[in-house]
């Protein structure tokens, strides 16, 4: 039951408990109550709303900044990514694979306020050795969501 749960709410958190408990074959009450233990676990760690800024009048911009680090003896990566996630303008931070360890998600309101987080706070950190920003342009598809569906048109083709 946990594992489609957890598959069930990752795509809807929204959904209506009793039909949650519909599909999953129980009781509501069995259901409030495993929701109840996998958010005391830690495993439901938050509900998020999935929001598209393009189509409001709230100006924002998302930077995904790979990181460079020296990691801390004995600790890894772990310091210096909590340090980073730490500063309220931080949205995420992962370890990676690849030429960078860390990618530091950021949103703001201009380019100027990421570029001053980056220069005056991140590049500043002592076990940090270089930082590359990246700006999301645009976006298409995020957390599975689809942004602008093309609407198909359902009108019936008259030929003469």
């Amino acid at each position: 039951m946990r594992d489609e749960l957890l598959t069930l709410i990752e795509k809807n958190s929204r959904i209506d408990l009793s039909e949650l408990a519909v599909l999953l074959g129980v009781s509501e009450a069995e259901t409030v109550e495993e929701l109840a233990k996998l958010e005391n676990e830690g495993i439901i760690c938050g509900y998020h709303t999935l929001i598209n800024w393009d189509k409001t009048s709230i100006e924002k911009v998302t930077a995904l900044i790979e990181v460079k680090v020296t990691p801390q003896r004995g600790q890894g990566f772990d310091r210096i990514a909590e340090r980073i996630y730490n500063y309220p303008e931080v949205k995420s931070v992962y370890l990676i694979s690849g030429g960078y360890d860390l990618l530091v998600t950021l949103e703001e309101k201009t380019l100027k306020e990421i570029a001053s987080f980056v220069s005056d706070k991140l590049s500043t950190l002592e076990s940090v050795l270089s930082t590359a920003t990246h700006f999301i342009l645009k976006k298409y598809k995020d957390h599975g969501t689809i942004f602008d569906k093309k609407k198909i048109d359902e009108r019936e083709v008259i030929s003469p």
